[in-house]
């Protein structure tokens, strides 16, 4: 398999991870949450990026000491595709925490429909906001602390 191809089945199965967090928010389905969006194909994507790194990392030129040396690490496609497995899996990992967080706090779910697409698309973006959101929505508890 080329990377192209290995780049285009990850992105279809964090698709279909996303597809089913937004689903199992809608219908109410922490299963589906919990089992497949927050375990299974964050997992999965998770053993092809240790593929990844254990087969190809150490052709690669560059390194994490410089930004130039990232860059040149990442012209290598088999070190970039690494590097995007590692994004998905972990945006998707992190999308299931919030839609899991904010059923356990009982926090209203709208929010969600703002959150999670900026956690797809921009990851640390969606968590700030879920973390700026949580503080406004939490109900005020009523034991004093």
């Amino acid at each position: 398999m080329t990377p192209e191809m290995i780049f285009q089945v990850a992105n279809f199965a964090a698709l279909a991870g996303w597809i089913v967090l937004g689903l199992s928010v809608i219908l109410r389905r922490e299963r589906w949450r919990d089992r497949i969006a927050g375990r299974a194909i964050p997992l999965a994507l998770s053993a092809l990026y240790l593929v990844l790194i254990a087969f190809f990392f150490a052709r690669a030129e560059g390194g994490f000491d410089s930004l130039g040396n990232v860059q040149k690490l990442f012209t290598y496609p088999w070190a970039a595709l690494a590097g995007w497995v590692h994004y998905l899996a972990f945006d998707l990992f992190v999308g299931a925490w919030i839609a899991r967080q904010s059923a356990l706090e009982q926090l209203p779910r709208w929010p969600l429909a703002i959150i999670l697409p900026l956690t797809f698309l921009f990851g640390p973006i969606g968590l700030i906001a879920f973390i700026a959101s949580r503080q406004l929505l939490r109900r005020p508890s009523t034991t004093a602390v």
